[in-house]
């Protein structure tokens, strides 16, 4: 990430209090569902899918496949919404993904994508919301 980001700054307390205790431990505490139990791991509408934490936009329902990977899988992510960090945590060299606008953390990005981009975003459902708006 760069150095130089300014991110939304909040308390733990001001986090604690606007999210749930679910999407404090993802976004806030680096958290993972379990696979196969996310409200948008199946969901296919047309829209987009905004940080639960801050509201920013972050993947269009375009970028959408289906991975059976058991989480929310995109190929490709809003331009300048996401950041990427090392993440060598659990025994895996994994790229973590966090919104650039909170440092919410969303998931990780993987280079085993079956699209053209070859990116599969592995995304929380909890750190995320959809609208059907554009």
């Amino acid at each position: 990430m760069n150095s130089h980001t300014k991110f939304t700054e909040k308390t733990d307390a001001e986090w604690k209090k606007e999210l749930s205790p679910e999407q404090y431990h993802i976004l806030r505490e680096n958290g993972t569902e379990a696979p196969h139990t996310g409200k948008y791991n199946l969901h296919f509408e047309n829209g987009n899918y905004y940080c639960a934490g801050c509201n920013q936009k972050l993947f269009n329902s375009e970028a959408k496949f289906r991975s059976n990977c058991g989480w929310p899988s995109f190929d490709e992510a809003i331009a300048g919404s996401i950041a990427y960090k090392e993440d060598n945590s659990h025994g895996m060299h994994r790229t973590e993904i966090r919104c650039t606008k909170c440092n919410g953390h969303i998931g990780h990005v993987f280079n085993d994508g079956p699209t053209e981009t070859g990116k599969r975003y592995c995304v929380n459902s909890i750190s995320i919301q959809f609208n059907t708006q554009k």
